[in-house]
């Protein structure tokens, strides 16, 4: 093989070789006032000087010499089975000695494992070059490799083929640093999703009306971990609270932010409070949490007395409704801005929930894509919801492979996701309503008891159940009597697990639990409840007034 015309055929040496034959047609004058004059001997006493040695220019060198200089690994192969032509002492350092003219496939195995074989196939091919970026041999070395066609011998003679050069840079100190990287990553994402599912709900509460699935998917392997989170708190007397939300951030701080908020609306649920002040005092705590961090929020409360949910939105996306017809009903637009911006008064507002329906609370990750506008998800989980049959998390699932949520999704999903059964048949039978409008009076109180005694035998309580029930109820509307104003009303409620007795006045005073001394004469009514009942509670109501009300747990 002629080695001193590789340069002749090495992409860019063309240009300087036409540079060449450019300069030997300058004038001759010209030439003479370019060329190099000759050194002139210094006389003997002269003192000695160094003389810098003129280094060769680039275009002097042959193709061996240049190549053989090169710091990097270089070897050059020719024809379909690249044969090898040359490889420089850079190679040979790296990988060993080797002999000319064998196949690569055969003397070359750091070229399978660098998947180089079928790539020099396309170069010679498509005579485009190719190059493969931080690849591992069995060493462990790494190496970006460039394949580059070039013409072997004269490309006129019988001796002419096509070749290719590879170029090889060790990259083994930033593999492993980016490996050291994706590894830091991998941990601190790990620490992220436990830290955000051991925050959300291990177990969530199931209703006496309700029935409710959650689930949550963390963004794939490239996506950090959001603030994704969910929750089911039941208030007391049937009534349940639900909420959706989502801290803008992500990693470890929007987990941690997250649990923050999740524990602060538990505690505000208990207060019993209408939605939209619920989520006035999460934006207070919000700003106070992290200024930097804000945080969409839905909260919503439902009443098996009222047919309805009654919510409140900070942000987020819009609750969804599918009733047992199929049409998918959507909430109002958001009542406030996310939390953490302050200087907003949030509203209430109301939306069907009527027997037979299923409503949908979800995180922007199950219908935002960076393609599409967010609408366009939003109605396309519409459509989902409007064709999804079965228990919630059958629903849950459905949805989630819908809307086209995989392992590798870029964001964080939470779907909750409520079913309010229409009860027909025997399970019917195990939920009543009872009410009685008290007028106030002497004759109230005996009123209250007899309507008591009669509901609850009819509902074939135990007769200690029934004696409970009727004291509760007694102590309740006698309460209600001498501390509120009308209209009053007694209301009995039994479901499949619990009897819930309710007294409602036009007083807005919370009563509260005390200790009754000795001589008093009153005050002992509430303690009563509290210890004979399961739990008991009260609450002001949206239109005026209040609402107390006891639970006793149905026995086995």
């Amino acid at each position: 093989m002629n080695f001193t015309r590789w340069s002749a055929r090495i992409p860019g040496t063309q240009r300087r070789a036409a540079a060449r034959d450019d300069h030997s047609s300058v004038p001759a004058a010209r030439a003479e006032s370019v060329r190099p004059k000759p050194a002139v001997t210094p006389p003997d006493d002269a003192p000695e000087t160094s003389v810098p040695a003129t280094a060769p220019s680039l275009e002097a060198l042959p193709a061996r010499e240049l190549l053989g200089r090169l710091p990097a690994p270089v070897a050059l192969l020719h024809g379909p089975e690249h044969r090898i032509t040359y490889v420089n002492p850079a190679y040979t350092s790296a990988f060993g000695p080797r002999p000319c003219g064998a196949p690569a496939a055969e003397a070359m195995p750091e070229l399978g494992e660098l998947s180089l074989l079928p790539l020099m196939d396309q170069v010679l091919r498509s005579g485009t070059p190719r190059t493969v970026k931080s690849r591992k041999v069995l060493a462990g070395s790494s190496y970006t490799v460039t394949c580059t066609p070039v013409a072997v011998g004269d490309p006129d003679g019988p001796d002419g083929e096509a070749g290719v050069l590879l170029y090889a840079t060790d990259v083994t100190d930033h593999a492993e640093a980016a490996e050291r990287l994706r590894a830091s990553e991998r941990r601190h994402r790990e620490t992220a999703v436990t830290l955000q599912r051991s925050l959300l709900p291990q177990d969530l509460e199931q209703p006496d009306d309700l029935r409710i699935a959650a689930t949550y998917q963390p963004g794939g392997t490239d996506a950090a971990v959001g603030g994704d989170w969910y929750d089911v708190i039941t208030l007391g007397a049937g009534r349940t609270a639900l909420v959706i939300g989502d801290v803008m951030g992500r990693g470890v701080r929007a987990a941690a932010v997250m649990g923050q908020l999740r524990t602060a609306v538990r505690a505000y649920a208990r207060l019993d409070l209408p939605p939209h002040e619920v989520l006035q005092l999460l934006d207070v705590l919000a700003a106070e949490i992290d200024a930097s961090q804000i945080a969409t929020c839905a909260y919503a409360v439902h009443d098996p007395n009222e047919g309805h949910l009654v919510y409140a939105s900070a942000g987020h996306l819009p609750i969804l409704v599918c009733d047992e017809a199929g049409t998918v009903h959507r909430a109002e637009d958001p009542t406030g801005p996310p939390l953490g911006t302050g200087g907003w008064v949030h509203t209430s507002g109301t939306i069907p929930l009527p027997p037979g329906s299923t409503a949908v609370l979800y995180t922007d990750g199950l219908v935002e894509r960076r393609s599409e506008d967010i609408d366009e998800g939003v109605a396309a989980l519409e459509r989902a919801l409007s064709g999804a049959k079965g228990t919630p998390q059958v629903v849950c699932d459905r949805l989630i492979r819908s809307l086209g949520v995989t392992a590798e999704h870029d964001d964080d999903v939470a779907v909750l996701v409520v079913q309010h059964p229409a009860r027909t048949g025997a399970s019917a039978e195990l939920f009543h309503n009872a009410s009685l409008e008290l007028l106030g009076g002497i004759e109230a109180a005996p009123r209250a008891r007899a309507f008591a005694t009669g509901v609850l035998a009819s509902w074939r309580f135990p007769v200690a159940l029934c004696d409970l029930g009727v004291l509760a109820a007694s102590e309740l509307v006698a309460n209600s009597l001498q501390h509120g104003t009308p209209p009053m009303r007694l209301g009995l409620r039994r479901t499949d697990r619990r009897l819930i007795i309710e007294v409602t006045d036009g007083d807005d005073h919370l009563p509260r639990r005390r200790r009754a001394e000795p001589a008093d004469e009153a005050g002992r009514g509430i303690s009563i409840v509290a210890t004979i009942a399961t739990s008991w509670g009260s609450r002001r109501t949206p239109g005026g007034g209040k609402a107390v009300w006891c639970e006793f747990a149905l026995p086995d």
